[in-house]
């Protein structure tokens, strides 16, 4: 039988933490699975900021550092 090379997970750093990320998952998918409100977070992903637009399609990679950062209001 021959087996897949493709990983069913991959581990990267979230804001400092390792954390397993599912094979595949985006940054969208992680922000959903943090529980975090898209309108009110930015993302970098290896030192980029990533665009809004493009969370649904930057795939989570093997050793990415992804640093998330909350907009808080008041005055």
């Amino acid at each position: 039988m021959e087996r897949s090379s493709t990983p069913l997970a991959v581990t990267i750093a979230v804001n400092g933490a390792a954390r397993p990320a599912a094979a595949g998952a985006t940054v969208q998918s992680l922000i959903f699975e943090l529980g975090l409100d898209a309108e009110a977070v930015a993302v970098e992903r290896n030192r980029e900021i990533v665009k809004r637009s493009d969370w649904d399609c930057r795939i989570l990679e093997d050793g990415d550092t992804i640093e998330i950062v909350h907009f808080v209001g008041g005055g």
